[in-house]
């Protein structure tokens, strides 16, 4: 059982890393003037995107239902836990969503907008963690 949670924390770094990296290109997407830089960062987020996040999000949550099987938890924490991890697919939707506005070149937002867009995994991630090491009642 160590190994499905091993694998669990694992994918569940990797979708955080796109979860804190996506947004800061989001950032320095909406900043760029040039064509060249536009089309680089549509490559950088595409594969960012589909080539690590998604994947990582899949396999975190493949080893977190995995685990919830075996362990049969059903306690509050776990629940929020869950509704959290919930809002951070919706999240991920929404980045999906802005990859597509820039793939379009129809991003509306400027780069102040996707600098604070950029906390929300943050805040997730500490309250998170906290409800996994205190699981509290």
């Amino acid at each position: 059982m160590l190994w499905i949670k091993t694998l669990h924390i694992i994918f569940m770094v990797t979708w955080f890393a796109g979860l804190f990296y996506l947004p800061r290109l989001f950032v320095y997407h909406a900043m760029s003037k040039d064509k060249i830089s536009h089309e680089r960062f549509k490559v950088m987020e595409r594969k960012l995107f589909f080539g690590i996040m998604t994947p990582g999000a899949f396999l975190t949550i493949l080893f977190g239902v995995w685990l919830w099987g075996l362990y049969g938890v059903t306690e509050q924490w776990l629940q929020i836990k869950i509704g959290l991890v919930i809002l951070l697919l919706a999240y991920h939707y929404l980045c999906f969503k802005h990859l597509i506005d820039f793939k379009n070149n129809k991003n509306k937002h400027s780069h102040i907008y996707f600098r604070w867009f950029n906390e929300v995994p943050v805040i997730a991630l500490v309250a998170i963690i906290y409800l996994v090491e205190f699981k509290p009642a």
